[in-house]
Parts: C-alpha cells; sequence; structure tokens
C-alpha cells in the first residue's frame, strides 16, 4: 500500500510541473497605455489690451519746400484694446482675425522755415482689422513661445487739429479726416495655458499703419490755408499687449494605441 501511495504523489506532482508552463503561458499579458495627450484644435475667441509706442516717419505737405525742416514729429503712447475669433489647426499652427480700436494719442510737431517757426497739435486714432497666422514653438511646463504675422486695414483718422505760427499767434484749425490705409504687422510673444480651455498671452508686436492726413486747414481768416493738407506719413508702432483666449471646443483625452505583447501558447 505504502508503495501505490508514494507512486500516486510522485505522479501528481509531476503532472503539476508539466503543466505549469503551460498555464503561465496562457495567461494575458499587461495592457501599457500611453499617456494622456490633450487635443487642443478647435475654435477660439480672443481678447487684447495693450499699449502702443508709436513713430512718425516724416511730417511732410504739397507745398513744403526744401526750407522748411521738421526739428519734432512726436506721438505720445496709447492705449488699445480688440477683441477676435480664431482656429487652433493643431498643437503648433493656429490663425485669427481681430478688430481693434486704437485710442487717441496726442502727435506735436514743430517746423521752421526762412522767417518764422510752427507748432502742430492733433490726435490720431485707429480702428485696425488684421488677420493673423501664428506659429506655437513647443510647449514646456505649460509655456509656450510663438511668433506670427499679420496684414489687413487700419481707418486712421486725425482730429482736432492745429497749427499755430509761433512769430504772428495766428491759428489754422483742421476739422477730423479719416483715411484707410493698408497695414501689417509681426508678433513674437509668449503664452501660459492656465487651464486645457484658457490661455494667457504676453507680446510684442511691430505694427505699420501706413499714412495719416489732415482735412484742409482754415486760416485766421477764413480762407483754405495755402499748404494743405498736412500729412503725417509712415506711421509704425511698438506695441506690448496682454491677451486672453477661451476655446470654445470641448477639451478631449486623446490616447495613443495601446500596446501588449503577442499572447502565447505553448502547443
Amino acid at each position: 500500500m505504502k508503495c501505490i501511495k508514494t507512486s500516486l504523489i510522485a505522479g501528481a506532482a509531476a503532472a503539476m510541473t508539466m503543466t505549469a508552463p503551460a498555464f503561465a503561458a496562457d495567461m494575458p499579458m499587461p495592457v501599457y497605455k500611453a499617456p494622456v495627450v490633450l487635443q487642443t484644435g478647435g475654435w477660439y475667441l480672443r481678447g487684447d489690451i495693450g499699449f502702443s509706442n508709436q513713430k512718425v516717419d516724416e511730417l511732410t505737405s504739397p507745398v513744403f519746400t526744401p526750407a522748411v525742416t521738421v526739428l519734432k514729429k512726436e506721438v505720445d503712447a496709447a492705449p488699445f484694446g480688440g477683441l477676435g475669433i480664431g482656429y487652433q489647426f493643431n498643437n503648433w499652427f493656429r490663425v485669427d482675425v481681430t478688430g481693434e480700436y486704437r485710442g487717441g494719442a496726442t502727435f506735436r510737431g514743430l517746423d521752421t522755415y526762412t522767417v518764422a517757426s510752427n507748432d502742430y497739435f492733433g490726435t490720431k486714432s485707429e480702428w485696425l482689422f488684421m488677420g493673423n497666422a501664428y506659429v506655437d514653438l513647443g510647449t514646456w511646463w505649460g509655456f509656450t513661445p510663438f511668433v506670427g504675422a499679420g496684414i489687413g486695414y487700419s481707418r486712421n483718422t486725425i482730429s482736432n487739429w492745429r497749427d499755430i505760427n509761433n512769430q504772428t499767434g495766428a491759428t489754422a484749425y483742421a476739422d477730423t479726416h479719416s483715411q484707410w490705409e493698408f497695414a501689417w504687422a509681426v508678433h513674437a510673444g509668449l503664452a501660459y495655458q492656465v487651464t486645457p480651455n484658457f490661455t494667457v498671452e504676453f507680446a510684442y508686436r511691430y505694427l505699420d499703419l501706413g499714412d495719416f492726413a489732415t482735412a484742409d486747414m482754415i486760416g485766421f481768416n477764413g480762407q483754405n490755408a495755402a499748404y494743405n493738407p498736412i500729412y503725417l506719413n509712415g506711421v509704425t508702432s511698438h506695441d506690448f499687449k496682454l491677451g486672453l483666449r477661451w476655446n470654445l471646443s470641448p477639451v478631449q483625452p486623446v490616447y495613443a494605441p495601446a500596446y501588449a505583447p503577442p499572447l502565447m501558447t505553448k502547443g
């Protein structure tokens, strides 16, 4: 009897040893999931506020002669604000269209000629409409540097214009005048993604607004001045702005295909 029991125990042990690898091989291997990637494409709204730092390349008139020397052509800084809508195509390219009002900035000019000099004062402002494209340069710890460019049109306005002759005190005035000019810009900045649907931008923009012109000036005698109009040519601005972007598309998590080693069984 003892021999029979010993044989049965030995046989059972041998059977378990032979079948264990097969059971282990038939067990499913663990599945490895890729990290979650947030989908960032879709429509967005934007708002911007900032301040301009403007420059006038040339103060001139059709009748200015070489005897006229321009000594000053300065523009004060002024606030601006705008709204826009855009579309993010992927993680690195987006476009938007914007409308912006650029507040009144005081212009001060001074010229001299043979026997006199003139001070000029006025207020310039703009309605600016642009189409822009941006390239995002990668994201690190939520920060995304970007560059971009834009083209559009600006409605350039001069109001409250005065021309004061410093020798006689005579003053000429001009009504408000507006004109449309081609505008272009280049952008550079840094964006920070506060939440998946909300981003803050700190940006610099170089902006070319084209030219401005006054209406015809009326002199102290009620007659049109002989040197109408006065032009502010080549107006540019170094803008610094804060922008906010709201993503209108729900942010969906995207998974890369899961990986699992092939299932192997022992035949």
